[in-house]
């Protein structure tokens, strides 16, 4: 019964983390798209909470290792929030880093000449963050596939960011900085794609049993 409460315990620990690192997402990308120097700064402001929180639940899973030896699912519950926990702060840095090119970018004039959707990117990296955090807290391997699917999909975006910066570039080297400042965005946004992706197959391993990791063979582990 002890060890339950220690579960459920974690459990709201990571939803509370959760929601802060979403809102940075969200917050970091809209001053972007809204040339909004202050909520870039708030998002920015906003991370040390997310390290703190990082560290708590960090601490609260040692200590449930330490202290009551779960084994079997309760397990591979403790060992996927370690490294679920961890990912998801390396996210919120991602979300601080686009905040600070952000506020270079709010101060420089508007840059059109690359073809390229930006909003378009960072809204199918914030549905693959929605779908990883929701397969977390439901513990549903379905959906944790279906953000793994969507990594494919990120990456070539990302590809082809890159290669249209770098053909402007060439064409438009007045706006070479503010060009750098969206290619780093993009590759921000690529980043936390992939960390969406460890989240799901953690939440894979933590349903299943099997390590989805760089093509691991699966191994089943009891329940």
């Amino acid at each position: 019964m002890h060890l339950q409460r220690q579960v459920d315990k974690l459990n709201s620990l990571m939803r509370k983390i959760a929601e802060f690192v979403e809102v940075a997402v969200d917050q970091a990308m809209q001053s972007v798209e809204g040339r909004d120097e202050s909520l870039a700064r708030t998002v920015i402001a906003n991370d040390a909470r997310i390290n703190r929180m990082e560290i708590d639940i960090e601490e609260e899973c040692l200590h449930t290792l330490a202290l009551y030896q779960p084994v079997a699912f309760d397990l591979r519950y403790v060992i996927a929030v370690l490294k679920i926990n961890n990912d998801l702060e390396r996210i919120g840095d991602h979300a601080v880093g686009i905040a600070e090119q952000a506020i270079f970018l709010s101060g420089e004039p508007p840059v059109d000449v690359v073809p390229f959707n930006l909003t378009g990117m960072a809204g199918r990296v914030r549905q693959m963050l929605r779908q990883a955090l929701e397969s977390m807290l439901n513990v549903d391997a379905e959906l944790a596939q279906v953000v793994r699917q969507s990594d494919d999909e990120v990456d070539s975006i990302h590809r082809h960011m890159y290669e249209h910066v770098e053909s402007a570039m060439r064409d438009y080297p007045q706006f070479i900085s503010q060009l750098i400042s969206l290619m780093s965005i993009s590759r921000q946004l690529e980043r936390i794609g992939d960390l969406c992706v460890n989240i799901a197959e953690d939440v894979i391993y933590l349903a299943q049993g099997d390590i989805a990791r760089h093509g691991a063979k699966r191994q089943q582990q009891p329940k």
